[in-house]
């Protein structure tokens, strides 16, 4: 029963951290986090992803320290 209310809050606040750690809108995800639950972790990685890629170009290289 308390899994059911855990599993939500802690969504949130991972894409939380995550979409603020990346420059994305954090309370946006959140949101999404709190309703999708784990399941929007791949279209984060995505959105993640093209959100990197906008920042620094097509044909630019970037290594992560």
């Amino acid at each position: 029963m308390i899994a059911l209310l855990l599993i939500p809050i802690l969504s949130s606040l991972f894409f939380y951290v995550e979409a603020f750690k990346s420059g994305m809108k954090a309370k946006a995800w959140a949101i999404a986090g709190f309703f999708v639950g784990p399941f929007l972790i791949p279209l984060f990685t995505i959105s993640r992803h093209v959100a990197e890629r906008k920042a620094t170009g097509f044909n630019n290289l970037y290594l992560r320290a």
